[in-house]
C-alpha cells in the first residue's frame, strides 16, 4: 500500500532565521574558514566551504582559479581531457588543494579518473555524481573507488534521506551530496515526481551523516545568498552552487546579445543541451532531466563571491555566531508565509 508522510517538509523560502542578541561588533569579525577532518580518508579540509557545482557551463578550471583565491572549492566537471587536467596542474598547481575530480559511475568514467589521480597525486578530492544515488550499483561504486582510492576524499551523491546518507558513508564516501530536483534548471520533480524540499532533506541528512562523523553538501536550491545561509544553518557542512555562479567570465560558453542585453547558456547535466554535447544525444530508453536557459552575463565571479561571503558574515552577525562553524547551534528558523516585500521585484 502507498504511504503518505504527513510530516510537514520545508524548503530554504518557506522560513527566515530568527535574529539572536551578539555580541559581534562588525561582520569583518566574523570567521568563514571551516577546518573538517574526513572520516575515511583521514584527510583535514581547511577554507571556506562552498563549492561551485561540477557542470560544465560552471565547474572549469578559470572557476577554480577565481575561487581559490577565496579558499572556496571547486567541482571539476568530468568532461575536460587528461591533457587539459596536466595543463592545469602545471600552470595553476596552487590550486589542486581546492578542486575535485569528477565521476560517474561507468567502467569508462572510471578509467578516465584513474588517469587523472594518478598522473596529478596532488589531487585529493573525487566528487561522484550521479542523478539516483539510491541504486545498488552506485553503492558498489563507491566501494569499488573507495578500495582503489583509500586516502582520497570522496564526495558521493546525490540522496535525500538519513538511511542513503548513512549507507555510502560506510561504503567509503566521505561527504554526501544531498539534494534530488531542487537545481534552478533541474527537471526531475516535473518528470519523474520525485523529490524532496530542500530544506528538510539536508536537515534530516546532516543529523545522519554527523552521527557517524561524516559531511554532507547541500547542492541546489539557492538562489541568493540567505539561501545559503539558511543551508549552513540548517546543518549542512559545503554549499553548492550552480545558478548561482552561472553567467560569469570564468564559465564555459560563449557571450551573446539578445535584445541589448548580453546573455549566456546556463543547462542542466541532464538536459537534452548536455547530452547532445557529450553523449550524441537523448537516449531513447531516458527522458531529459534538465532544462537550458540563457543567464544575463554577469561579468567577473569576484563580485558574487563578495557578495555571497558578504551576505553569510551578516547572517551570523544577526543570530550572534562569530564562526561559520557556530551558525547552525545559533540557527532557529520561523515558518513564514513570503519571504521579502515584492513590491518591486
Amino acid at each position: 500500500m502507498p504511504r503518505v508522510d504527513a510530516d510537514l517538509k520545508l524548503d530554504f523560502k518557506d522560513v527566515l532565521l530568527r535574529p539572536k542578541r551578539s555580541s559581534l561588533k562588525s561582520r569583518s569579525e566574523v570567521d568563514l574558514v571551516r577546518t573538517f577532518t574526513f572520516r575515511n580518508s583521514k584527510q583535514t579540509y581547511t577554507g571556506i566551504p562552498i563549492i561551485a557545482a561540477n557542470m560544465d557551463t560552471v565547474g572549469t578550471f578559470e572557476m577554480a582559479k577565481a575561487l581559490g583565491k577565496h579558499t572556496l572549492f571547486t567541482a571539476i566537471h568530468k568532461h575536460y581531457t587528461l591533457e587539459d587536467w596536466k595543463n592545469f596542474a602545471t600552470t595553476s598547481p596552487e590550486c589542486l588543494e581546492h578542486v575535485a575530480a569528477s565521476s560517474g559511475s561507468s567502467q569508462a568514467d572510471l578509467d578516465k579518473l584513474s588517469s587523472i589521480l594518478e598522473a596529478i597525486p596532488l589531487i585529493k578530492y573525487i566528487c561522484l555524481d550521479v542523478a539516483n544515488g539510491y541504486s545498488e550499483h552506485f553503492v558498489e561504486f563507491v566501494k569499488t573507488v573507495h578500495a582503489k582510492f583509500p586516502n582520497h576524499t570522496i564526495m558521493a551523491g546525490n540522496v535525500v534521506t538519513g538511511e542513503m546518507v548513512e549507507e555510502l558513508i560506510l561504503s567509503g564516501a566521505d561527504i554526501i551530496k544531498v539534494g534530488i530536483g531542487p537545481g534552478s534548471v533541474c527537471t526531475t520533480r516535473i518528470k519523474t515526481g520525485v523529490g524532496y524540499p530542500q530544506l528538510s532533506a539536508v536537515i534530516e541528512c546532516a543529523d545522519s551523516a554527523h552521527g557517524l562523523k561524516g559531511h554532507i553538501i547541500s547542492d541546489g536550491g539557492c538562489s541568493c545568498p540567505g539561501d545559503v545561509a539558511k543551508a549552513f544553518g540548517a546543518g549542512a557542512d559545503f554549499v553548492m552552487l550552480g545558478g548561482m555562479f552561472a553567467g560569469h567570465d570564468q564559465c564555459s560558453g560563449e557571450i551573446t546579445e539578445k535584445n541589448g542585453k548580453k546573455v549566456m547558456l546556463f543547462y542542466g547535466m541532464s538536459s537534452d543541451t548536455a547530452m547532445k554535447k557529450h553523449a550524441g544525444g537523448v537516449a531513447e530508453y531516458r527522458a531529459s532531466e534538465g532544462r537550458t536557459v540563457e543567464v544575463p552575463y554577469r561579468g567577473d565571479v569576484e563580485n558574487t563571491v563578495r557578495d555571497i561571503l558578504g551576505g553569510l558574515r551578516s547572517t551570523c552577525t544577526y543570530v550572534g555566531a562569530a564562526k561559520l562553524k557556530e551558525l547552525s547551534r545559533r540557527t532557529t528558523f520561523i515558518r513564514v508565509t513570503q519571504q521579502f516585500n515584492q513590491v518591486f521585484s
